[in-house]
């Protein structure tokens, strides 16, 4: 599955925080909002089989790193991966309180093919994949520095716990 060329959609981008992304209530959310802040982007589903253990981890890891005032989860809803995403904006909203989640969510966007999110083709041309710049399953994650370049890509079945560490190094810089 090759990933189509992306490149002169790219110009000018400098990092995560010259995008805009619309939050669940369909409002513009300019990413420059999180500039200084380490961030962890990630693509969810609420119906995989790796949605309990990420889910329960990304609240985990936002509890014990959100009072630092310096990291940010940002979630993107995606149903590209087996239809496991796919409720509608308003179910999203309901499946977020009931799940306790306090870090932000937006709405929800494509991570592969032409209609890609332009973030993700950013978040893919800096840190490609070991079969490919696409996104292979949900929960796939990127770890940002301060300043919204992608460092660091890790798999699906990545626990989010386990980026403890590279988060906490990032914090530090």
């Amino acid at each position: 599955m090759a990933e189509e060329n992306t490149e002169t959609d790219l110009k000018g981008i400098n990092s995560i925080f010259d995008f805009v992304m619309k939050n669940l209530d369909g409002e513009d959310v300019p990413l420059e909002q999180y500039r200084g802040k380490v961030c962890l982007v990630v693509n969810v589903a609420s119906n995989c089989g790796l949605t309990k253990s990420n889910y329960r981890q990304l609240n985990e890891l936002y509890a014990k790193l959100k009072d630092t005032n310096k990291f940010a989860i940002l979630a993107f809803p995606c149903n590209q991966f087996a239809g496991q995403e796919p409720a509608c904006e308003t179910d999203l909203k309901e499946f977020k309180l009931k799940q306790k989640i306090e870090f932000d969510f937006f709405a929800k966007i494509n991570v592969n093919g032409k209609e890609a999110a332009p973030l993700y083709n950013y978040l893919k041309s800096k840190q490609g994949g070991i079969l490919g710049n696409f996104i292979k399953w949900n929960f796939t994650k990127f770890l940002c520095n301060k300043q919204g370049i992608p460092v660091k890509r890790y798999s699906p079945t990545t626990e989010p716990l386990q980026i403890e560490k590279d988060i906490t190094n990032l914090l530090e810089e």
